[in-house]
């Protein structure tokens, strides 16, 4: 790396990624940079280059529709000390086509289980991202299809986070979802409200035993059990990381024993994270990424994607502008950028 120093950036935090799904398509070009050392990133607005070192990186958070490409290689990420968990979006709109290039349901839920029985239940956070309501799929029909997923992994994960499709604010989207005859119609308060109450109902029901979070949402939905979400949180990350000191010292964050009280119920402080049966962390203040939208809950972080590379060709993506697939055709897994 020869750039001079003000254009390295060192994180203790990695994205990948938000703009792209590099566990998906571009995990051996993730393996080879981990190796060298660092990758190159350019920002999508300015456009300046920066070079991103993982020299401090102790924490990873993928986000995938399918991340059965990172199983091989993701004992090598113990290996350095860096731990991770996969934001896994499982969507059901497969009669659709609304996302054509996604495995089959059936192979990804296999995929969440594995990597669920292989490294925990807090390695695997389930996303059901967005809900999308059209004249033929209503708030009914995607309880169904969130029941049907629900069914089979619920006891691989400790939460379900969604968001519901915000049309008009990206017109491509709008534009592609015209384009595909797809009769979307925008939420309001009062069909996310009637959503909340049935997925509140068939959470009841069905016995299960997930945290429920909206991502990026301005609604309160706290009176059906609906927090609202940090996709990259320190919460989470204490859980699985709790004994790398050098990443709870840089989070703000205090790993202590659980006290019992005089008939030996062990009890916990107020706004603490339970780690396991005999050890808490404290709560963090509030470290938001201003990088970030205005109601996004995560905690800093640096992400290394990049728009315009993804072919999942989902027909909802705001991170392409077109549907063709040039960069990720040209894409070389041994170059410094993706």
């Amino acid at each position: 790396m020869s750039e001079s120093s003000a254009n390295i950036i060192a994180p203790y935090i990695l994205s990948v990624s938000r703009a792209t799904d590099i566990p998906a398509f571009y995990s051996e070009w993730f393996f080879n940079r981990l190796k060298e050392g660092y990758c190159k990133w350019k920002n999508p607005f300015s456009g300046k280059e920066n070079i991103v070192s993982f020299n401090s990186v102790r924490f990873i958070v993928f986000w995938s529709k399918n991340p059965a490409p990172l199983i091989p290689n993701l004992d090598l990420l113990k290996e350095r000390n860096i731990n991770f968990y996969i934001q896994f979006t499982i969507n059901d709109y497969e009669a659709e086509k609304f996302e054509p290039s996604v495995p089959a349901l059936y192979e990804r839920i296999e995929t969440f289980k594995y990597i669920s029985k292989k490294y925990g239940k807090d390695s695997v956070i389930w996303r059901f991202d967005p809900l999308i309501i059209t004249d033929k799929i209503g708030i009914a029909d995607l309880i169904k299809r969130i029941e049907k997923i629900g069914s089979e992994i619920h006891s691989y994960t400790n939460k379900l986070v969604f968001s519901f499709a915000d049309i008009s604010t990206y017109a491509k989207v709008k534009s592609r979802l015209i384009q595909n005859n797809i009769n979307y119609r925008e939420w309001d308060n009062e069909s996310m409200t009637q959503f909340a109450k049935e997925i509140k109902n068939l959470k009841g029901k069905k016995g299960w035993n997930l945290e429920m979070a909206t991502c990026s949402e301005a609604i309160n939905l706290a009176q059906y059990g609906i927090i609202h979400n940090s996709c990259i949180d320190a919460g989470q990350i204490a859980k699985i990381a709790y004994k790398d000191e050098i990443l709870m010292n840089h989070l703000g964050i205090k790993i202590e024993k659980v006290s019992a009280n005089l008939f030996g119920d062990n009890i916990l402080p107020d706004n603490t994270i339970r780690i396991n049966e005999m050890t808490y962390a404290t709560r963090p203040s509030k470290n938001k990424d201003k990088g970030q939208r205005k109601l996004c809950g995560c905690i800093p972080s640096k992400d290394i994607g990049r728009y315009d590379t993804c072919p999942h060709q989902c027909v909802y993506c705001y991170a392409n502008a077109t549907q063709q697939l040039t960069n990720y055709i040209n894409h070389n897994p041994k170059s410094e950028i993706i």
